[in-house]
């Protein structure tokens, strides 16, 4: 089986990737990626020679180039992942977010279409958020039923994505599964997310900066947990549904960055309240959800998949990932990335 993994050099990317060369050596996995600031391949150095593994540097908003890898390689089934994923980088260019997450969606369905002629064959999975869902109060959960009520341009786009796929399904027959994750985190993830750049910060001694109160809620969902629920969504799903993915790992923003703070200071040495003391609260972002929570039942009775991590054990692997990896997050955080965080941060 020939399987196209989109923003397989990205974070959660990478790792699906990984997972599948390593895993399914029949599989030839093709790893198509447009090496955009938060893609990396040197999260795949260890994989990078296997027999069963391509690169493929191309940008899914570019339609010709998307139709030419399509006939030429002649994909069996596609992973979608590759999307522009931070909320305040949608806040400043929205238009970036709609011609990759929206555009580029389409450009891939589009060249599946021109090339699949007995669709049952082939399947297109989509990777998509539960921030298309909104904001929940302080009770309830997302299911696969819940409306859709996008408040931010990145996950307006998302659902743009998700209402394509699923049109793309209704229209034209295209096969396709659709799995809405809760907040991704372990090795690998670019720091301009909230786990990495407060490790990062708190190894620079550097502020922390909580938007608002710091009471907004997340579910968390540890990476390789998320790479198990898309292997068993691939193979066992059941084509035009949607699956809710899950950690079960409902934190506050303060409640996670303190205990995030503490676990630093005993890895670091350094005296207890160290880290936390670089906690500083800034105005909130607009649009800010408030609480995301998912009810991921009909993943876990219909296929049989549970979280296997617990968030504590995850954010430590997560920590001693980055502290042993102090030359990989010095090279992804120079330049741009320090200039574009300034700004946002400290002017606020």
């Amino acid at each position: 089986m020939k399987i196209l993994i989109t923003g397989g050099a990205g974070f959660i990317g990478s790792h699906v990737v990984r997972h599948f060369v390593k895993t399914y050596p029949k599989y030839h996995i093709y790893n198509l990626d447009a090496l955009t600031y938060a893609g990396n391949l040197e999260n795949l150095k260890d994989i990078e020679s296997s027999l069963n593994y391509t690169f493929l540097k191309t940008d899914i908003r570019d339609n010709n180039q998307i139709i030419s890898l399509f006939q030429e390689y002649k994909f069996d089934r596609v992973i979608h992942l590759a999307a522009e994923s931070h909320v305040d980088r949608s806040i400043s260019n929205p238009l970036a977010f709609v011609a990759t997450n929206v555009t580029g969606t389409i450009n891939l369905m589009q060249a599946a279409l021109n090339i699949w002629k007995n669709l049952d064959e082939h399947l297109f999975y989509h990777v998509s958020t539960d921030e298309v869902y909104g904001s929940l109060g302080i009770n309830g959960y997302f299911t696969e039923e819940s409306p859709y009520k996008p408040n931010s341009p990145y996950s307006a786009s998302k659902a743009s994505s998700d209402h394509f796929v699923r049109a793309y399904g209704e229209t034209y027959g295209l096969p396709f599964l659709i799995s809405n994750c809760s907040n991704n985190y372990g090795p690998n993830q670019f720091p301009e997310k909230l786990i990495p750049l407060f490790i990062n910060n708190i190894l620079e001694n550097k502020t922390l900066p909580v938007y608002g109160d710091g009471a907004n809620v997340r579910d968390w969902l540890y990476v390789l947990d998320h790479v198990s629920a898309i292997d068993t969504i691939f193979h066992k799903g059941k084509t035009q549904e949607t699956y809710l993915i899950g950690g079960n790992n409902e934190l506050t923003n303060l409640q996670l960055i303190k205990s995030l703070c503490e676990l630093m200071d005993k890895k670091l040495g350094r005296p207890e309240g160290s880290s936390e003391k670089l906690i500083a609260f800034v105005k909130d972002r607009p649009g800010h959800d408030h609480r995301y929570a998912i009810d991921a039942n009909k993943l876990k009775y219909e296929l049989g998949w549970i979280p296997k991590a617990t968030f504590n054990l995850g954010l430590e692997e997560t920590i001693d990932w980055y502290l042993a990896n102090k030359t990989w997050l010095a090279n992804v955080t120079s330049g741009a990335y320090r200039e574009y965080y300034t700004e946002l941060y400290e002017n606020r």
